[in-house]
């Protein structure tokens, strides 16, 4: 209960190791630079929580068998934990927990702005509310984009930006359909996207290879959502944002091989690829031979 006068403390994972002045040990492994979500994932002995609310939406996720009590907004409810089971705790609502023996645990933290820009063209962006939740149930769903998210921490594989980025717009539609009290608006998209803003949205991609292409940025070039673009988009051209991005990559790394006077490490950058052998694999992949041999021939 909270004490008479008592200031309830602001988590705000925005701020470098923001969760250390709430439990007694650092997390055991945190993401860095994904844009719209963060996450955690910790080892803890007995605890408790001080009394806080979180700028951002929360997905707690458990990972070891630790029971214990959970308060959300006054309610108070005795947790299973068991290893799947997820907690919502909706940005702004206060709240706290223990953990009564050893603990793992994984938070992910998402931006409520994810939700409103996934959301414009689902549901009205000012009445979304997520609807709190307590560690009882597991999901499938965020069970998987927690196991995929944890894997691609410092894995820097090819497309893991597009992976993540993906896994973020995934995660905001889920969370409206399941766990929010707004209704869905009626979407009067036909087909496709206009050519208009297929040009908009291709020309952005061929002029920007070497950066991080993100999903809500090109939608948001497209003015739609990223649920609708992602869709119209594949309407359109007969593949993801994703496979479009990586096939014009590729494309373009073949024209530079062979018209070119630049290493094959200068090319992987310029079009994107994060180092040389991550680019010679999917290079590879696509075309069916390395680099280094496509520029022997072209010489």
């Amino acid at each position: 209960m909270r004490v008479e006068g008592q200031t309830v403390k602001l988590l705000d994972y925005r701020q470098e190791k923001a969760s250390n002045l709430f439990v007694p040990n650092p997390a055991v492994i945190r993401s860095s630079g994904w844009d719209s979500i963060y996450l955690e994932f910790h080892q803890q002995p007995k605890f408790e929580t001080l009394e806080h609310r979180h700028t951002m939406h929360i997905i707690a996720y458990g990972i070891s068998n630790s029971p214990g009590e959970r308060w959300l907004e006054g309610k108070i409810q005795r947790e299973r934990r068991s290893l799947g089971d997820i907690a919502i705790i909706p940005a702004g609502i206060v709240h706290r927990c223990n953990w009564n023996n050893w603990a793992q645990f994984a938070i992910l933290a998402v931006e409520p702005e994810l939700l409103q820009q996934v959301g414009q063209d689902l549901v009205d962006r000012d009445r979304i509310e997520l609807i709190p939740r307590f560690m009882n149930e597991q999901d499938a769903l965020v069970q998987g984009i927690f196991s995929t998210l944890k894997d691609e921490l410092g894995s820097n594989r090819i497309g893991g930006d597009l992976l993540i980025d993906s896994l973020k717009t995934t995660l905001a539609i889920h969370l409206l359909r399941q766990y929010c009290n707004t209704k869905p608006k009626l979407s009067n998209y036909s087909d496709g996207l206009s050519r208009s803003r297929l040009k908009q949205v291709t020309e952005y991609i061929h002029e920007n290879l070497d950066r991080d292409l993100k999903i809500i940025k090109l939608a948001a070039i497209a003015q739609i959502s990223p649920y609708h673009f992602i869709r119209l988009f594949r309407d359109s051209t007969g593949k993801t944002p994703r496979q479009y991005i990586l096939r014009q990559r590729i494309e373009k790394a073949q024209y530079l091989l062979q018209h070119e006077e630049l290493s094959i490490a200068e090319i992987a950058a310029i079009v994107g690829f994060c180092d040389q052998s991550h680019f010679t694999r999917y290079f590879k992949r696509i075309t069916g031979i390395t680099p280094k041999k496509l520029k022997a021939e072209s010489q």
